[in-house]
């Protein structure tokens, strides 16, 4: 179940997670915190289990009802469970975005995007020679049937 962390933003739990998520070098833990902290367009929720917390996923909405993901984590030793997936599908369901968004350097990652059927392009390689792939799924619409 997804829970919001904007309580507990800079508490042990949440910076363990968040650092996992920080990849840039330019971008530090501190930093995204603050951003979470202040920003009143990024969100920050977690997923909870008897009390644990096991992952998280920051987010921003966008003007056009998009979800842009920010920043997603579970702990190690909870990777490979569907933790992920879950707070994927739960914030589908919660807020029925037109499209989720996210960028990513990690092809383990856009591996996983791409197995939730995010269509996975290529942005290119970044200046420090990584390559960049940008991760979108479109939210399909149903019309009701009279």
């Amino acid at each position: 179940m997804l829970i919001d962390l904007t309580p507990r933003i800079g508490t042990p739990e949440v910076n363990e997670l968040l650092e996992y998520a920080v990849v840039e070098e330019t971008e530090t833990l501190q930093q995204t915190s603050e951003e979470y902290r202040n920003s009143s367009g990024l969100q920050l929720f977690g997923w909870e289990e008897e009390e644990l917390l096991l992952g998280l996923v920051g987010f921003e909405e966008t003007e056009d009802g998009s979800l842009d993901i920010r920043h997603i984590a579970v702990l190690p030793e909870n990777r490979g469970k569907g933790y992920a997936r879950g707070m994927i599908l739960e914030l589908l369901t919660a807020r029925e975005p037109r499209y989720l968004l996210a960028e990513t350097e990690d092809e383990v990652a856009a591996d996983f995007y791409r197995a939730l059927g995010f269509m996975v392009y290529s942005l290119g390689v970044n200046a420090a020679g990584i390559e960049m792939f940008r991760c979108v799924y479109e939210v399909e619409e149903f019309e009701d049937e009279e």
